[in-house]
């Protein structure tokens, strides 16, 4: 059964890094599209190139996360059983705002539903991951406070210095001159994405392999790394334009110079998260956070705040829903087990 679990968690994981890179293409080009600075059939295969760049580019953080949480991981079976559920949980509510045409975090939801799963484990009488609470706070509920208000706050103060610095050039110069930023921004929000949720990839990766006893605890292999920035990178080239015209349609109008200001935002605290501080940020909340700070700082009403309230709804309503989801499915599972 435990080798059973093993595969099912392999392929899972698998399937969760091509959903990503699938949904969260839209984050890294869908301003760019909007705006030409990159028409849609480039921009993907921008998106998956460096996307797969980002994960190889550093074993740092994939490093990072495996030593963090893997020592609170339970071995064999009932490891294998939390990561299966919680990966087929945060899988499952991936789907369906992708359907929705919802830009919502891969992060949130896998680590809600990982929590989900430890629950339930302990409801039943079995070890959970171990201060699955604490991840709960400091991956979720921090992040999803603070990265918002972080994004929309710079982009919108840094609009400001960029038109100022461009007050002197014809709109021709400035949305020549924004789209060659824009493509560049482009690619650092993809790189971002590839240090963030490809390594997050390879890390899950190496706790199934830690949990199945395949490899020793504390190592990181190069296979795993590779493996998520394979799938994540496969995601991105098959697109997921449902999401990418909900952030360039439904939520702001927004010109070159401001989708450049927003991108470049969202690549730095990427970067920031990821190198400095070691932090899981999710992609999706950086780059639609950005882009509506940006988008709001014009002369004009631009902000759809209606939609944007939707979709901050659907960010609220993840951690709840990715933790029932992930303990239902453990339950589910509890069966199989044996005792």
């Amino acid at each position: 059964m435990e080798q059973l679990l093993l595969g099912l968690v392999l392929v899972a994981t698998c399937a969760y890094a091509f959903l990503n890179g699938f949904r969260d293409v839209s984050n890294s080009v869908a301003a760019a599209v909007r705006t030409r600075s990159l028409t849609p059939t480039i921009a993907v295969v921008v998106a998956a190139f460096f996307a797969f760049v980002g994960t190889m580019l550093s074993q740092a953080f994939g490093a990072y996360l495996v030593s963090a949480v893997e020592l609170n991981v339970p071995a064999h079976s009932l490891g294998l059983a939390i990561l299966l559920a919680g990966l087929v949980a945060a899988g499952g509510w991936g789907l369906f705002c992708w359907w929705r045409g919802i830009p919502v975090s891969s992060t949130h939801a896998v680590i809600s539903a990982l929590a989900g799963a430890s629950g339930a484990s302990a409801l039943l009488g079995g070890d959970g991951v171990h201060d699955a609470l604490r991840m709960l706070l400091l991956g979720v509920v921090a992040p999803l406070l603070l990265t918002p208000l972080v994004a929309y706050g710079l982009s919108f103060a840094l609009v400001a210095p960029a038109t100022w610095l461009a007050r002197h050039s014809s709109s021709d110069d400035v949305n020549t001159w924004g789209r060659a930023a824009q493509s560049i921004s482009a690619c650092a929000v993809s790189l971002g994405h590839g240090l963030q949720d490809g390594q997050r990839t390879g890390a899950l990766l190496t706790l199934a392999l830690v949990a199945g006893n395949v490899v020793q605890p504390g190592t990181y292999p190069l296979a795993a790394q590779l493996t998520g920035g394979f799938f994540l990178a496969a995601g991105a080239l098959f697109g997921g334009w449902r999401i990418s015209h909900t952030l360039a349609y439904r939520l702001v109008t927004i010109d070159a110079l401001r989708g450049a200001t927003a991108q470049s935002v969202s690549a730095s605290m990427l970067f920031f998260g990821a190198m400095v501080m070691h932090l899981p940020l999710s992609t999706t909340q950086a780059v639609t956070s950005a882009i509506v700070g940006a988008g709001a700082n014009q002369r004009f009403e631009s902000v759809m705040w209606r939609n944007v309230l939707r979709v901050l709804s659907y960010w609220f309503a993840a951690p709840v829903t990715c933790v029932v989801l992930g303990g239902m499915l453990f339950l589910a599972l509890s069966p199989l087990l044996g005792g």
